[in-house]
């Protein structure tokens, strides 16, 4: 938690947003301090401390530049320094762990920067936002501070106290740094004594005066640095939410024949109409099928006692043609209507059943139950060839 920040302030800043009235100021190491818009831990920023005796002045305050990220006293001479290791103190823990329990007394600093950083977790994808004080004031944390000394110098080096997040920004973080929001809570922290109402400094901040706001991935590196830092952009789940509500059912437009022929049955409502229908797509098989079934279907009218008028399907048939049909086939075929099959004359003459070469029809001879035909009279073998 709190492992970004922005701090630009001048020198001259510091003193007037930690509340010190006028109070004189010692600056120490200030040479080192170059005002950034990601500063990171191993970074050098400005605190506010109470002057010791070797300082030259007891009564007054130091703006010491130091690191941000404790390195305990303790630490070897020969240990390379990792000032990410420690660079927040939880307040639940620092009177227990020794790191930071020795630092209460009389090494509290305090922080000042614009505003700093904190990224939303969802999935893989982090969102980092900015967060500050609405009317731009500087943001002041409470901070402990230690000295270790290598083979070669001195370092100071500091460390962020944080607590539980707010109501209003735990959906970011649980964590959050301890801010000092008044000049009360600013003399409380530096006051020499051990006093029992840290508790109350400890307490998350609820003022309603905190605004954040998304900032640019890229400032996630450490290289990256300058106004684009802070500059407002737009989160990914807000481009997220828009694009679902923003999204339209992509349709492809309809043929232009479907619209045509829609407009014409609208156009011309009432008037009988015949739509020519393409000729539907069949397999193989399907064609033979067809074939069959449409010459026997032929075959059946043809033994039928009056075949049914075929018309073309461009015309409508009338009464009058059906009266027609029975005989005459040449008006029919003036009328359009297809002559496919022959007439009801043609019918009756094929039906006919075969006479004698004399042109007179055979009649079957009468037989009378019980009764032996006569000789002489023709019998039913007279008719056929005997074997």
């Amino acid at each position: 938690m709190c492992g970004r920040a922005r701090c630009t302030l001048r020198p001259d800043d510091f003193p007037r947003a930690c509340h010190l009235n006028g109070r004189p100021v010692r600056h120490l190491n200030m040479d080192g301090y170059r005002p950034s818009y990601n500063v990171a831990p191993g970074f050098n920023v400005p605190v506010v401390r109470r002057a010791d005796d070797g300082d030259g002045n007891g009564n007054g305050f130091v703006l010491h530049c130091m690191k941000w990220g404790l390195i305990p006293s303790f630490t070897k001479k020969t240990e390379k320094p990792d000032y990410f290791r420690m660079f927040n103190a939880r307040s639940e823990s620092i009177r227990e762990k020794a790191s930071f329990r020795r630092l209460l007394p009389s090494n509290r600093c305090l922080v000042s920067v614009e505003g700093f950083y904190e990224w939303k977790k969802d999935g893989q994808k982090k969102q980092p936002y900015y967060i500050h004080f609405k009317d731009g004031r500087p943001l002041v944390f409470a901070a402990l501070f230690d000295s270790w000394k290598n083979s070669e110098e001195v370092i100071y080096t500091f460390t962020i106290v944080t607590t539980s997040s707010s109501s209003s920004l735990e959906w970011l973080h649980d964590r959050m740094p301890v801010i000092l929001g008044d000049k009360e809570s600013t003399d409380l922290w530096l006051n020499d004594a051990f006093s029992s109402d840290l508790d109350k400094i400890f307490k998350p901040y609820e003022e309603s005066d905190l605004a954040w706001y998304p900032v640019t991935p890229a400032m996630g590196k450490l290289s990256y640095d300058g106004p684009e830092c802070i500059k407002k952009v737009k989160a990914e789940e807000t481009k997220s939410i828009s694009r679902f509500f923003s999204t339209k059912v992509s349709r492809s437009p309809e043929p232009e024949l479907e619209k045509t022929t829609i407009k014409e049955e609208i156009v011309e409502a009432g008037k009988p109409k015949c739509i020519e229908k393409k000729p539907e797509i069949h397999s193989k098989f399907e064609n033979t099928r067809m074939k069959d079934e449409t010459i026997e279907a032929g075959h059946q009218k043809f033994v039928n006692e009056e075949p049914e008028p075929q018309h073309d399907c461009h015309e409508s048939i009338t009464k009058e043609d059906e009266n027609d049909s029975k005989g005459d086939v040449a008006t029919l075929q003036s009328k359009g209507v297809c002559s496919m099959k022959r007439g009801y004359d043609e019918f009756s003459t094929a039906a006919k059943p075969f006479a004698k070469e004399t042109g007179r029809q055979h009649k079957s001879p009468e037989r009378k139950r019980g009764k032996k035909p006569t000789e002489g009279q023709p019998t039913l073998f007279s008719f056929f060839g005997r074997s």
